[in-house]
């Protein structure tokens, strides 16, 4: 069977690495200047481990369970469950205190109500973090921005932004700090190197804790009713 690959070159990059989408589409993100002899040798070396990776059950579900838009369900602030009342009242956005509250007439415009929300905690609870982490780092960044990224968490851009997925305020403080910090090690550090995996130990020396919450409640921050459209499963780091 021939896999299908799409080729990624950055002139930041000293090494080839391979990632399977949430789309199930291979990226190859390579140097520039590789040939493509050895990205197809890199490939071929790592057959069975990308068809392991395009079948995996937990990655790809065949079927995914949402949650209702109802009175008495939860949704995730800050790694903890909220209740969610609708109203008949008149309310002209989400409103949270100790529970989450809409208006029954806004129940077809929920998914972009609740992801404007996250986007404005995101954008008022990360830069304060942001700044301390990266002042601990000895590292400058350009900009936070705060979008859906759908396939991944965070990401570090060649001009120093830093974006985030607007899902990460579903997590618990501490993942929230790895990702930021996984995030800005890339500033120091392009690549996973033991190197990169020291930087983010520093600072979070409990990392591995959050990478493992990541694994596994990762569907839990993405597939309940929100992303009902987006159909999304696990993001992943950069």
């Amino acid at each position: 069977m021939k896999l299908d690959y799409h080729i990624i070159y950055s002139p930041q990059r000293k090494s080839l690495t391979l990632s399977v989408e949430r789309d199930k589409t291979i990226l190859v993100r390579a140097p520039i200047g590789l040939s493509e002899e050895k990205i197809h040798q890199a490939i071929e070396s790592k057959k069975l481990w990308l068809y392991e990776k395009l079948n995996h059950t937990q990655k790809y579900p065949d079927k995914t369970t949402y949650k209702e838009f109802v009175s008495g369900e939860t949704l995730l602030y800050l790694g903890k469950n909220y209740r969610l009342e609708i109203t008949d009242d008149l309310v002209p956005d989400v409103r949270f205190h100790s529970r989450f509250l809409i208006s029954r007439c806004h129940k077809e415009n929920a998914f972009q109500l609740f992801r404007d929300w996250y986007t404005k905690r995101a954008y008022i609870k990360l830069p304060p973090k942001v700044k301390d982490f990266a002042e601990s780092l000895g590292v400058q960044f350009n900009q936070i921005l705060v979008s859906d990224l759908k396939y991944r968490w965070g990401s570090c851009t060649p001009n120093n932004n830093l974006n985030f997925n607007w899902r990460i305020m579903k997590a618990p403080v501490f993942v929230i700090d790895y990702l930021i910090v996984h995030e800005l090690a890339h500033l120091l550090e392009s690549n996973h190197t033991s190197r990169f995996w020291n930087i983010v130990a520093v600072q979070v020396p409990n990392y591995q804790v959050a990478k493992n919450w990541l694994r596994d409640n990762g569907n839990t921050l993405e597939v309940d009713f929100l992303d009902k459209k987006l159909g999304l499963t696990t993001a992943t780091t950069d």
